[in-house]
């Protein structure tokens, strides 16, 4: 029995601030389109935790620090690759807030999350 398989692993990340407020991201993607965390894919030889700091730059223009792993989801693609969600959250950031090609990014108050499509 093999003990490898081929993995795809991403990352998505809650930034929150303490005014009760998250960080969103309206993906521009119509395959996968709705309200989503910023986050990404682990580029080969990245850490996980290197790849989540870069994805929210790249996606916000954001520095995040601390990043927390909070959870993850993992499941078989159509081709038999696991792909594998890792889930943080921080409250530590710096920078101006600017969106990307992947969507625009803003800040919504955390119990009205429900209220939006989610991807």
């Amino acid at each position: 029995m093999a003990r490898s398989e081929q993995a795809i692993f991403t990352n998505l990340c809650m930034v929150y601030d303490h005014n009760g407020n998250i960080l969103v991201q309206d993906r521009l993607d119509p395959d996968w389109p709705g309200l989503c965390f910023p986050g990404g894919h682990v580029e080969p030889g990245e850490s996980f935790v290197e790849s989540v700091i870069r994805e929210v730059w790249e996606e916000t223009g954001l520095t995040i620090e601390n990043p927390k792993l909070c959870g993850t989801k993992q499941f078989q693609t159509k081709r038999g690759e696991r792909y594998v969600v890792f889930f943080y959250k921080t409250d530590r950031f710096s920078g101006e807030l600017q969106s990307s090609d992947e969507g625009k990014v803003f800040w919504i108050p955390r119990d009205t999350l429900p209220q939006y499509t989610l991807c």
